[in-house]
């Protein structure tokens, strides 16, 4: 499945000042809920819908909502968290569950932690919030995790992507979908993207 990257002069304007090191932390965690929010927007867009019919004003009417069944947001601790505010003020009354992976700086590895999903997984759309698409380490092994736990529709939502993290991704779950605000040049030989934005999570939380 081929991954959608955001075009919108919103989304370039906003990331200018989150990659500025001169950013302070403070606005570095409302650019990223921010960025959220227009992530989330294009996300949602295949959530399932019903008609429904409606009392207007004036008249009775067809609508469309969503499915009752609630989505899934599961943020990638700890970054993943910066982005769970942008989407539950779309969709108030998802779940959340959460999955602790780190980065064995050395082999570039995924480690889990901590890991703690909503029931009935196989029947939700589950999304996958982390800032950073890097190595594709950290994703991948995220997705493999819901498919293990029962999920079959996940969408990953990320602020910046290196290709290589993209193809990476898509190789190993070819029926990911995956939406980026913005695909970065390259990987350094550390697995940082460039021109990227640092350590997303450092800058969130202020452990630079």
């Amino acid at each position: 499945m081929s991954h959608i990257v955001l075009d919108h002069p919103l989304v370039h304007h906003k990331l200018s000042y989150l990659r500025d090191r001169k950013t302070s932390g403070s606005q570095f965690r409302l650019l990223v809920e921010e960025l959220g929010m227009l992530l989330a927007v294009e996300a949602t867009r295949v959530l399932p819908t019903e008609s429904v019919a409606i009392e207007t004003p004036l008249e009775r009417t067809q609508a469309r909502r969503l499915l009752p069944l609630d989505s899934v947001l599961v943020p990638v601790l700890r970054a993943g968290l910066g982005l769970v505010p942008s989407f539950l003020k779309l969709l108030p009354t998802a779940k959340v569950g959460h999955l602790g992976l780190y980065r064995d700086h050395n082999t570039l590895v995924p480690v889990p932690y901590y890991r703690n999903f909503p029931p009935i997984l196989e029947e939700r759309h589950v999304f996958v919030l982390d800032p950073m698409l890097a190595t594709g380490g950290s994703a991948s092994e995220a997705v493999r995790q819901l498919k293990s736990a029962g999920a079959r529709t996940i969408t990953l939502a990320s602020v910046l992507a290196a290709p290589e993290g993209i193809e990476r991704v898509q190789n190993d779950h070819p029926d990911l979908r995956i939406v980026v605000a913005a695909v970065d040049r390259c990987l350094n030989e550390r697995g940082y993207i460039l021109p990227g934005l640092g350590d997303a999570g450092d800058r969130m939380f202020g452990t630079t």
